[in-house]
Formats: C-alpha cells, structure tokens, sequence
C-alpha cells in the first residue's frame, strides 16, 4: 500500500492526540509538583518533569492557561504557583488573635468564589515588634501588613502557614469606626471618628448589620477600585453616642486596644491561689502604707521610713519600698504573661481602665490592699541626712498594708488635719516619712534634674460619664515624697542588677537632639535668655532658662517650648541614661501591675539574688530588644488613645456653648493656624489662619509665631487670647475658634520667609488635616499612674 501524504498525516496527527491523552499530566499532578518545587517554576519546568516533548507542549500550554483562567494556578511574571498556595511574601489582613497572643491573618487579595476558603496565616507573637521600627502602634486586628511566609499544607499535612511581619502597610486603614448615620436622600453612610478620614462612607442594603442611625460602629472599609466615595460594611456595633460613657469605647476601638481578655487568660487567673509566706521575709509588722490619688484603682507600692539606728549615720533614715510580686502569679510563657507583654500597660481613661492584668491581679491578689497579706519584693535603702544613698538590698517579702491614704488625705494629716484613718499614723509612720523625704529632697536639688512647671489638669465625671468640672490638682509634697522615694527604688534596682550583670529593660531618656536646641537657643535670644552653644548639656542648663522666665510674662510660653525640645522617654535593653531625672542608670521597678518593663526588671531581680525558679525565662532574654519596642510603641498607644478620649469629653462638654467666648492660650502654631489651650478646662482647638484677618500670615517657625505680612500683627505661642467657640464636633473630639484678640505688635518678617494665605471659608476638617500639628502642652506626668519617670 502506497503512503500518500495525506494518509500519513492524518495518521500522525492522530497518534499525537493518542499520546496527548496518555502524556499530559492531571491537574491534580500539575499542582502537588508546584507545591514540591521551592524555585521558579514555568512551563518549560513543567514539561521536562513530565517528559513532555513537540506537539505535546502545545496542549500542556493550553492547560495551565485554563488552570490560571479557572483561579487553580497564579501567574507571576514568568512562573507559575499553585494558586491554593500562599506566595512567600504577601500582603495579610489581620483578622484575630487567638489564645496564645499571635494574630491571626489571611491574604487580603483571596478570592474565595474561585480559591475556595482562605487559608490563614498564624503570625507569632515574637514576630509583632519586628515592624516596630516604624512609628505607631504594633500591628493588630484590621492592620494589612507585608509578611514572609513559611510552612503551610505538605502533600497529606493540613499545617497551618505561618508568617513573619516584614512591615506594617497601614494602621487601620482597612478596619475604623465612626457614627452610623441614616439621611433622607442620602441612604446609610458611617462618619469617620478619625479626623484625617473626614469624608463618609456609604453602607449598601445588607452591610448595615442592624445598626441603628446615631449608634457607633466598627465598621470594614471595603477595597475597591473605583472613583466614587467608598463603601463600607458594618461589623460591630459599639453602642449609642448618646450616652457619653461610650465616648472612651471610640479610642479603644480606633486604637485597637484589647479590653477583653482572651478565654485561657482568664481560666489560667482562676486558677491562682495566693502566695504563702514560707521562704519569704516578714514585713507584716511593718507599718508600711499606702499613698495613691482618691480614685486609684490598683495598690502596688508601699513606702515605710524610719531614723537610721546605726551610730555611725546620725541624722540618716532607712527607707523601705514594698512592690507587688506580680512575678509570683505572672509566670514566664503563660497565657496571663502573653497577653500582659501584648498589651504592654494599662491605659486609663476618665471613666475606666482597659487593664494589662484581668481584675482578680491587678485588684485582689496583687493589689497591697489594708490588713491583707500580700508578696512584695521590698527595696530597702540607707540615706544620710543630706540624701545621699549609702547602700540598698532587696528582698522577696510578706508583707500587710497599714492603711491606704490618698495624697490628700496623708499631707493634710502632716499639715495639722488628721482623720480617723491617718490621725493613728502621724507620729509613727507619717511624720517619719516625711523626716526622710526632707533628705531625699536635698539630694534631689543636689542632683538637678528638669524642673518643669506645667499644671496638669484633671476631669471630674458625672453619674452619667459627663464632664462636672476640670480642676487642676495642687501639686503636694506627699506626691513629690512618693515620687522621689520610688525614683530612688528604681535607680536601686538598675544598680544591682548591672553589677550582677542580669539583662533587663532600662527607661532610657536621650539628650535633645542637636537639631531641636538649636531651635530652641534662636527662640530664646529673641526673649533675651542666654543659652551657651557647644556645652555637654544637662538638665541645669535648661532649669536655669526656666529660672529665667520664672513669674515673667513668658513663663509659660517658655516652659513649653523647653519641654517641646525634649526627647521622648522609651524603653531599652541598653542603657543611655535618664536626662531628665539626671540619672546614669534607671529602670521601671515600681509598678508592675501596670506596666509589663517592671514586670521584666522583677523577673531579673529575682534571677539575680536567687529568688526562686520564677526569673527570667531564657525567651524573656532573647526577646528583651523586641518586648522594649513592643512596650515602647504600646506606651505611645495607650498616650494617644487617653488623649483623643479628653478631646472628645471636652468637646461634648463645650458643643452646647458654640458663640461663647472663652479665655486660652496659643498652645502650638502651624502654617495653618493656630492651636488654642483654654484656662479653664485645657480644651484644645484651632483658629485657621484664613480667618485671623484681612492679610497674609507668614510662619516664623524660628519665634512658633504667625506673623501679618503688612501690619506686622504677631501672634505668637503662649500669647493668652481671647477665642469665640464656632464649631464643636464630639465625634471627632475637634473644637474651632473664632480668634477675639488683636495680634500683639510686631514686624513684618524680611522676604523670603515661607508665607502662608487660606482661603475663608476653609474647612475645619481640611484644617485638622493639616501636617505638623503640634499639641498644646501637657505635664511630662500627665499619667499619674507613671510614678517616677
């Protein structure tokens, strides 16, 4: 038989269709050798492993364009993924975290209609701080952060992917709350608490949860890419903004605090049983006491002092400082100890606290409440009669308060006013405590630290969470006894554990950077107060600036700008000293029921004089750096969280008195205006630049002063002013101002100087927009709970 062309070829090209069916792998095969392969895999990968050759090639084409097509496999660039698997870096949501404190994530970008249920990703604890290097908060519930991925689904293996945060893409932007609204017209719309999200959201038919229009919800910002106003979808709601005790529900929320504890926390707290006194010094016939503001919600220091017997030290005193063992209940690499390090401390609003231990620590079994037995590490310090610190030990104690006396109550006992409570401790521990902090004191003027003098105000709440009144406490003598006998304790601790050589969490406190001195000397020479370049600094040099200004016009605009050129606190495992306490070496030691760095300083004392087995934990030293850029980013947290809640009081305070006229101070100046402090209440608001005159303002920002390009008229930080109140909004916590009073004389800055023109009518959410706004003032111990530094 001849072979005719034809026959030939259709003879062939129908062997290559029986070999097709036979050559070409499954779609099941195609993706367990993707999930195999570690490298780039292509086509040209895929064929030499299946022994796929000619024609045959074109058909496997074919089939990885309808796996891609059908969601099965995932292009990139070139290579091709199993796309039922996660790339090793992509871009997560943070959806939980679950009971052993890692968040749990998944892919932001997962299509579940054609990938099927998304796989989630477990980031551990340990690796939250790694993206801390960048500023906010650490990552948590709604974050989207960039991570790398390891492990997950092995052939049979269901085991879970597990990620390591590279960085943090944003905070919160895919998760926020706001105020649930319904307009006629309109639809659902939710209202952004956060002043930079100025615009609303629209809510669809089904998103809204049930919410009702006034409630607050938490709301998921729903991604997509059109150009229209974006949508979101109601995931919670918080409650009525009516009720102003939900006011502080809105930064816990948009600050992502944690105000609940994880189930295993809380069954490993039931657990606990209180320490026994066996192996422990008894100090129960110790009177120590306790000193604390009216409405503390936790004990965990007690101060005791005595004459020193010892003939050699006439005219010296023996003081002791009792601590809460938190260290006893609160064991390394339990749940309690996870979610304690996770929040980092406790954050205190006006109306509540969102504590770092649950309730039965922080206010029963750690808590040095009267006539109860309770375990403390006690250090015990030796002063001369000029405060000079001769030697201090330390000790695990049981120990029983002798009463608990607020700040008041104890100095109006020293002043001649007694009551029942106080009048039986005057001669015996009182008038002792304060003999002894008559030396400490003198030591302290020896040693020189920052002497600033702002007043710090405090709100007084109403039955039904509304502000009563704003007073400014008076600074007394018990607060500086306590503070300066736990700073004491503090130092003491640093020093025993650095010659011990135990690894622990310094509270470090750098000198002003070069930068910001060299701002604040030129804004001093224009008020005529010397200031000597080229010195080693300390804090004297600024004390004596403030001595300067000192019952001048200028004192507080003077003060202000001292604290503005200062560095922020933070927490570390090496040392850089304390500048403003004027301290070679200081760590947190005094408040461990509060603040997770002294339960870290407790672990190393008791690791370092052999406590016991409860010290540190070989994973506490190894994540010593991380924990302190943890508790470093938490600490700033929980400041802006219990900042925002104030502002947002005081606007609900003031929101029915818009055109009254109120007094302040210029508390901060930006090219788009002005920042007010009111005298009574401290409200902070804003005057836009648009609206101070007829005129153009340059920004001297050398003199934090606004400057009118033809009149000269200054208006300048600290000036005190009268404002008009023109707009409150309590949602955003956000109060505008008409300015009343006139410019003070000045001169119109030379050209060249960068000036700056609103336009009227700007909004006051474009105002609150603007970059750099600085606040107004605030005590460098606006937390009372942080005692000593």
């Amino acid at each position: 038989m001849s072979k005719g062309r034809g026959g030939g070829e259709r003879k062939a090209t129908g062997k290559s269709r029986r070999s097709t069916e036979r050559a070409l792998p499954s779609e099941a095969e195609i993706l367990d050798f993707l999930q195999t392969q570690t490298g780039r895999v292509g086509k040209r990968e895929i064929a030499r492993a299946f022994n796929i050759k000619g024609a045959d090639r074109i058909a496997l084409k074919q089939l990885l364009k309808d796996m891609t097509a059908r969601g099965l496999l995932r292009r990139d660039s070139r290579a091709l993924e199993n796309a039922a698997r996660l790339p090793p870096v992509t871009v997560l949501e943070v959806v939980d975290i679950n009971d052993d404190g890692d968040l749990v994530a998944t892919p932001s970008n997962w299509d579940a209609d054609a990938q099927g249920v998304a796989p989630r990703v477990i980031i551990p604890h340990r690796s939250r701080a790694k993206a801390l290097g960048q500023s906010g908060p650490p990552p948590g519930i709604g974050n989207r952060v960039l991570a790398h991925i390891d492990g997950g689904p092995q052939g049979e293996t269901e085991e879970p992917y597990t990620g390591r945060v590279i960085k943090v893409l944003d905070q919160g932007l895919t998760r926020t709350i706001g105020v649930f609204r319904i307009a006629r017209g309109r639809g659902m719309r939710v209202q952004p608490v956060d002043k930079k999200n100025a615009s609303d959201l629209i809510v669809l038919p089904g998103d809204d949860a049930g919410a009702q229009s006034g409630e607050l919800v938490s709301v998921d910002v729903i991604r997509d890419r059109g150009r229209g106003p974006r949508r979101a979808r109601v995931r919670e709601r918080l409650g009525d903004l009516t009720d102003q005790r939900n006011i502080s529900l809105i930064a816990i929320h948009q600050h992502g605090l944690p105000d609940h504890f994880r189930e295993r926390t809380l069954a490993e707290v039931e657990k606990l049983k209180p320490v026994q006194p066996r192996g422990r010094t008894d100090l129960r016939d110790v009177p120590l006491i306790t000193i604390d503001p009216p409405d503390a919600r936790d004990h965990d220091d007690a101060v005791w002092a005595a004459p020193d017997t010892d003939p050699k030290n006439e005219g010296g005193f023996r003081v002791i400082v009792a601590i809460a063992d938190v260290a006893a209940y609160v064991r390394p690499g339990t749940a309690i100890d996870r979610e304690a390090r996770d929040r980092g401390n406790s954050v205190y609003f006006p109306d509540r606290v969102v504590p770092m231990l649950p309730e039965r620590l922080s206010a029963d079994l750690c808590s040095l409440r009267p006539n109860e037995e309770r375990p403390a590490i006690a250090c015990s310090m030796i002063f001369d009669r000029q405060g000079r610190k001769l030697g201090h030990s330390f000790a695990r104690v049981i120990m029983r308060s002798a009463a608990k006396l607020s700040y008041e109550q104890a100095q109006a006992a020293i002043d001649g006013r007694p009551d029942d409570v106080s009048g039986p401790l005057l001669e015996p521990v009182l008038k002792p405590l304060w003999a002894a902090y008559r030396a400490l004191a003198a030591g302290r003027r020896r040693r020189g630290p920052l002497e600033l003098d702002l007043p710090e105000r405090k709100l007084i709440l109403d039955a039904l969470g509304l502000i009563d009144r704003v007073i400014t406490p008076e600074r007394l003598d018990a607060h500086r006894l306590i503070e300066e006998m736990m700073i004491q304790a503090n130092v003491s601790a640093a020093e025993s554990l650095e010659e011990r050589k135990v690894p622990f969490i310094y509270r470090v406190h750098d000198a002003p950077a070069p930068e910001k001195v060299e701002g604040l000397i030129e804004f001093l020479a224009t008020l005529h107060i010397p200031f000597a370049k080229g010195q080693v600094l300390m804090p004297k040099h600024f004390n004596r600036v403030l001595d300067r200004a000192r019952g001048s016009e200028n004192e507080h605009l003077v003060n202000t700008v001292v604290l503005r050129s200062q560095a922020q606190a933070i927490y570390s495992p090496e040392n850089r000293g304390h500048f403003g306490l004027n301290l070679r070496r200081y760590a947190h030691f005094t408040s461990p029921i509060r603040r997770y760095a002294d339960l870290i300083v407790h672990r190393a004392l008791i690791t370092a004089f052999g406590f016991g087995k409860d010290g540190l934990s070989q994973e506490d030293i190894e994540r010593l750096e991380e924990t302190s850029e943890l508790i470093s980013a938490a600490e700033r947290r929980a400041m802006a969280a219990e900042r925002d809640t104030v502002d947002r009081l005081v606007s609900a305070f003031l929101a029915d008195k818009v055109g009254a006229i109120f007094h302040g101070r210029i508390g901060g100046v930006a090219q788009a205006g002005l920042f007010i402090a009111l005298a009574e209440t401290g409200a902070d608001g804003f005057v836009p630049a648009a609206t101070l005159g007829g005129e153009y303002y340059d920004y001297d920002e050398a003199n934090h002063a606004l400057v009118g390009r033809e009149s000269g008229d200054t208006y300048q930080l600290g000036d005190p002013v009268e404002v008009r109140l023109a707009e409150a909004t309590p949602v955003a916590g956000g109060l505008r101002f008409e300015m009343i009073s006139p410019g003070k004389p000045g001169k119109p800055l030379k050209s060249g100087s960068r000036a700056l023109r609103g336009r009227r009518g700007r909004s006051f959410a474009a105002a609150e927009r603007s970059k750099g706004r600085p606040r107004a003032a605030r005590s460098p111990r606006a937390n009372t709970k942080q005692r000593g530094g």
